[in-house]
Order: C-alpha cells, then structure tokens, then sequence
C-alpha cells in the first residue's frame, strides 16, 4: 500500500495526540509537514522515502525536538534504571567486604588446640596476612566508579527511550549528585555491616549479605528520584519551559 500525504499526516496527527500535544501545537507540525511533503514529492521522492519507513518514531523525534513532549518526574522509571544500574556492583561490594573482613572468605588464620594431660587445653592462634583487605579496598573502589557509569548510562537510555526532553537537565543534575548518592550509599551499607556485628554478632555475615544489597540499592533508588524530581518538574506544551521562554 501506498503511503500518501494525507495518510502521513493522519498517523502523524494520531501520534502526537497519543504523546499528549496539544492541539495547536499539532497542527502547525501537521502544516510542516504536509509542506515538506509536498516539496519532496516535486523533487521525485515519495512519502515512504522521505520519512524513513517509521512515521511514528519520525512523529515523536520531530515533537521532543521541539520540546513539545509533555513530561512529568517519571519517578519509579528513574529510580529503577539507576537501581539496575547499581546492582550489580552492589552484590559485588558486599562480596568483597565477605572477603576481606576478619573470618572471612579469605581470612587464613587459624586456631589449634592442644590436650594436656594436667591442666587445661591450650589454645593456639596462627595469624596470617589477609589477602582479602587490600582486594577489598582496590575492589570497592572499583564498584563505586563503575556504578557511576553504569547508573548514568542506564538513567540516560531509559530517559532516551521515552524521548524525555528534560533528559539533558537530569543528567547534569545527577551527574553533579551521582557522587554524594554513591557515598551515601556506601556509608549506609558499613553502617548496618557494624550493626549486624554488634546486635547480631554470631549471624553478621547472613544480616550484611541480605540486608546490605538492598538498602544501598534503595539508597540509590531514592537519591536518583530526588534529583529526577527536583531537576523535572511537570511541563506542559504550552509552557516549552526548556526549548521556548515562558509567556
């Protein structure tokens, strides 16, 4: 089939009242359009040709351009794309604080106890090097520079993929709070590492493995919608508040 300018214009018209423009707005795009159209056509193109094969991926480019797409904080959506961003050096950080702490993974002290055959035993503690404390130190560094990046790149393809015009400013705005987030985070997980080991001493390993994951994702989670929230706030096509001055 076909595609002719008045079936074009028509997807394009439904496409942007799907996205939520406003009426005026859409029908100077339309006018645009059709006039683009028109002109192509002359020089030999047909419409197929000129848009690509995707109307409504062209319809939705051609509106965030504008900053015409109404966008609101999209709080959980940021919030999720920041914690799959942090979660796998989350899981990785804690394992590494596995390792190297006292006891650990891999902690080689080692006690031995002997009999006497008058008197009571006689305990033995061999102490060892931990090759899991430098590991530990070199390895979370590397977990929080890496879930700076990761973070960021996932918060930005969510936002890309909703053709969120207001992306640019929440990106600057997370990349500037993405740090103190991270350390927040981290101080977090130490604090309940130290709590485990004060309220739960026996079972400190099984409260930090289970509890800490979680609350430095949540932490993240948290942080990233704050400055989603505060960097965003909810626009309308007829305030184009990051591309056009207020009236």
């Amino acid at each position: 089939m076909t595609l002719t300018v008045e079936d074009a214009i028509d997807q394009a018209t439904k496409t942007w009242r799907r996205l939520g423009i406003e009426q005026d707005a859409a029908d100077e795009m339309a006018e645009e359009l059709a006039a683009d159209l028109t002109a192509a056509a002359s020089d030999g193109r047909s419409v197929t040709d000129y848009i690509g094969g995707d109307l409504d991926a062209l319809a939705t480019s051609w509106a965030a351009e504008r900053g015409l797409l109404p966008t609101g904080p999209r709080l959980k959506e940021t919030a999720l794309a920041a914690v799959r961003g942090a979660a796998v050096p989350a899981v990785v950080a804690v394992i590494l604080w596995w390792a190297g702490m006292p006891g650990g993974l891999l902690d080689r002290d080692s006690e031995a106890m002997t009999t006497q055959l008058h008197g009571p035993p006689v305990w033995e503690v061999h102490h060892y090097p931990n090759p899991g404390a430098p590991l530990m130190w070199v390895g979370w560094a590397v977990c929080l520079l890496a879930a700076f990046f990761w973070i960021r790149s996932t918060v930005a393809a969510e936002l890309r993929r909703q053709h969120d015009p207001a992306r640019e400013v929440t990106m600057r705005a997370l990349t500037k709070a993405l740090p103190l987030i991270l350390l927040a985070a981290a101080l977090l997980g130490t604090a309940i590492s130290f709590f485990g080991d004060y309220a739960f001493s026996y079972f400190q390993v099984i409260v930090t493995v289970l509890i800490a994951p979680v609350a430095m994702l949540g932490a993240v989670a948290a942080g990233t919608a704050w400055v989603r929230n505060r960097s965003c706030p909810p626009l309308n096509a007829s305030r184009l508040k990051y591309r056009l001055p207020v009236t």
